[in-house]
């Protein structure tokens, strides 16, 4: 069969590659390995299952958990159901996942666990197309609406002999126009718009991708990256189309031991992975003896040296060969071992990895290599090649896509990856994003050099993608921090960074009321920003802001202005919006000290 839709490039590959492994899980202390035959048995009774519950062509699925094998499973179970996958990321509270399921249509949801399903019961009532909850894991309850992950595979068996026709002709007659998936991300508004992705954009996406990383069949890879994200999404796919061994992490915390355990050939992170094994490593040279960290510093100087030789595409000489070796034995080693001993590249995106970073990994003998994409874009533009690379890019384009920088410098592209059936029930924010003539809108700013290789210079709209790939709406949040009348006006900052960050401005008559209250009797606003009886009651305020938020998107340090933004001192436009740029640059040190 072809690989035009996702469901018959998986039963493609369960019919060549029965035998080989397809999934590696870690249970009970152990890690075991799925065939390709067993993960096809699973998805066709979870599919049947599907099925045996009135699943019809088009219906959308919610999908809610954290990355797993399951995830995957239930994935291709409901793309075989001829179904639509809706993902929601497992960090979501209540009334955001009531969001994304009612506007998506879904009637059956798959939550991970007892938890996932507590915050499904406490919107219950906002959700009244669902009915049926499937839970992965650990749910003992008698609900007759929900059916464990066992019971629906059984279901699947038991209406096995009347519905596998069902079920064959639902995977033929899938059309590669078809939606597959509809995949929700933030907007600048702050309510998530649902991306309409259909098998054709993955397919072309796969292609290409598999064409430029040139990995190969067999090969093992770790995910870890939650697979709501469209990142972590195509490296699940990828492992279908070209026949890799996917090893799923136990955990964000079990990664470091999982990578030493199943040894990938290469894997995906984002910039804030590579930034926190950078730390470690100086970390463990500062604290080491004068000579060791003389050794440390004569061999990243050699690597530094070989570095910008691959680079350049020149020979790496002899003698400068020897001194890598050494230098790869008495040090760089150990970094080899960690990251499992036989990577052949790792991939960085979701956000900007910064060149220092890029360079001293590949001084150390492992290349990263940074790509770039949207949800929009399935999710991928362009890439670096293991044999073409320019560190600070994030590569040339994939093939079939066309890359074009408008009059203002934004980045526009077009290809067959390209979502143009755009946003979910948003007609307005379709036509604003991928216009007439065919060009998606990034909103992104940048150029591109001589040789086609894109530079990302900066970010046309405000949304926040931190250095973990997570993506943030700065004003919903800022206005949940401004619903207190001492709050006068918030900025969030955080893209790029490791976590977002706010910087928050006081009504004066407010905070002087507030103050005296308390038997505070200091009359100088600036003044009164500082006392910790002020401070405190903004505490409270963050704290209350940030129980309604994702983990991700919680403020984790603040400071408290000394005055108000003006319009006349250039802070507010004339409509009172925050002129995000002007207030960074003037409070540049202060934004640089909650980093610290």
């Amino acid at each position: 069969m072809a690989n035009d839709t996702l469901a018959r490039m998986f039963w493609s590959r369960v019919e060549s590659h029965a035998t080989l492994p397809a999934q590696m899980v870690k249970r009970g202390g152990r890690w075991q390995t799925l065939p390709w035959a067993e993960v096809g048995t699973i998805v066709r009774e979870l599919a049947l299952g599907l099925l045996a519950l009135g699943q019809q062509r088009g219906d959308a699925v919610a999908l809610l958990s954290a990355s797993r094998a399951e995830w995957v499973q239930a994935d291709l179970a409901i793309l075989s159901a001829g179904g639509v996958t809706v993902p929601v990321y497992a960090t979501y509270p209540p009334e955001l996942i009531a969001h994304i399921v009612n506007e998506a249509g879904a009637r059956i949801l798959i939550v991970e666990n007892p938890g996932q399903l507590e915050k499904f019961l406490e919107v219950q009532g906002k959700m009244d197309r669902v009915e049926r909850v499937v839970v992965i894991e650990g749910y003992e309850g008698q609900a007759a609406f929900v059916l464990p992950w066992a019971q629906l595979r059984r279901l699947g068996r038991d209406h096995a002999d009347r519905l596998t026709s069902a079920l064959a002709e639902r995977v033929g007659a899938a059309r590669p126009e078809d939606v597959a998936t509809v995949v929700y991300t933030s907007g600048t508004t702050g309510l998530p718009k649902g991306v309409v992705q259909t098998h054709a954009n993955h397919t072309a996406a796969l292609a290409a991708v598999a064409q430029v990383t040139q990995v190969q069949a067999g090969e093992v890879h770790l995910l870890f990256l939650p697979l709501a994200h469209s990142f972590a999404r195509l490296e699940a796919f990828m492992g279908v189309w070209v026949g890799l061994t996917t090893a799923f992490a136990e955990s964000l915390d079990t990664v470091a031991d999982n990578l030493r355990e199943v040894r990938p050939h290469f894997f995906c992170g984002v910039p804030r992975l590579f930034e926190k094994v950078h730390a470690k490593i100086l970390a463990g040279v500062e604290a080491a003896s004068p000579v060791e960290r003389r050794v440390f510093a004569w061999a990243l100087g050699v690597g530094r040296e070989v570095s910008r030789l691959r680079r350049a595409g020149r020979p790496v000489p002899a003698a400068l060969a020897l001194r890598r070796r050494l230098a790869h034995r008495l040090v760089f080693a150990k970094l080899h071992q960690a990251l499992g001993g036989r990577l052949r590249f790792a991939v960085s995106g979701g956000a900007p990895l910064a060149p220092q970073i890029a360079e001293f990994f590949h001084a150390a003998g492992i290349l990263v290599l940074e790509g770039y994409g949207l949800t929009e874009t399935c999710p991928v533009l362009t890439f670096n090649r293991i044999d073409r690379f320019r560190f600070g890019s994030v590569g040339q384009a994939i093939p079939g896509v066309e890359l074009r920088i408008a009059e203002d410098g934004e980045i526009l592209a077009r290809g067959p990856n390209v979502a143009t059936r755009g946003y979910l029930n948003q007609p307005d924010a379709t036509a604003e994003a991928f216009g007439r003539d065919g060009w998606l809108r990034t909103g992104d700013i940048g150029r591109l050099d001589a040789e086609g290789f894109l530079y990302i210079t900066d970010r046309k709209k405000d949304l926040i993608v931190t250095a973990g790939g997570a993506n943030i709406a700065p004003q919903p949040i800022e206005n949940l921090l401004k619903r207190d009348p001492l709050v006068s006006q918030a900025a969030l900052y955080g893209d790029r960074r490791p976590y977002p960050v706010a910087l928050i401005t006081l009504n004066p008559a407010e905070t002087i009321r507030r103050a005296r209250e308390r038997g505070v009797l200091v009359a100088d606003h600036a003044a009164l920003t500082r006392h910790p009886v002020v401070v405190e009651r903004v505490e409270r305020v963050v704290e209350a802001t940030n129980a309604s938020l994702p983990s991700y998107a919680r403020i984790k340090r603040f400071a408290v202005l000394p005055a108000d933004f003006t319009e006349a001192g250039g802070e507010l436009t004339p409509t009172q919006k925050v002129r995000r740029r002007v207030v960074a640059e003037r409070y540049g040190d202060v934004i640089e000290s909650l980093y610290r």
